[in-house]
């Protein structure tokens, strides 16, 4: 019976954790570009960025030639903003929040330094 309970209590506990977003950039630190991007979920794409770096995986196709040109090493993660998501929010809504967020950052860049 043990098992089904703890299930049930982690079950519970992921329904009732705290959804955070936001906007990120992956940042080429030999010839500045940067990419962009948002995600509901930043922790998880923090990790999946450090998990890339560790294997040697590309995070994301619009960096890849840079990525393979000039190493993982020479790209870091860096959080521009964060955003919970509010209980009445779906996570369309959600995603649709983060959607214009992303918009307002991208229009602070020149285009010239984005993937």
């Amino acid at each position: 019976m043990t098992n089904i309970t703890d299930k049930k209590e982690l079950i519970t506990q992921y329904k009732q954790r705290k959804v955070v977003g936001g906007i990120y950039a992956i940042k080429n630190n030999q010839n500045g570009k940067m990419l962009i991007d948002g995600t509901t979920d930043i922790k998880g794409m923090q990790n999946r960025f450090s998990f890339s770096q560790k294997t040697g995986s590309c995070v994301n196709t619009k960096i890849h030639n840079d990525w393979s040109s000039y190493g993982c090493s020479s790209f870091s993660f860096e959080i521009l903003d964060e955003l919970a998501k509010k209980e009445e929010q779906t996570i369309s809504e959600f995603r649709e929040e983060i959607d214009l967020l992303k918009e307002i950052w991208l229009d602070k860049h020149p285009n010239e330094n984005l993937y």
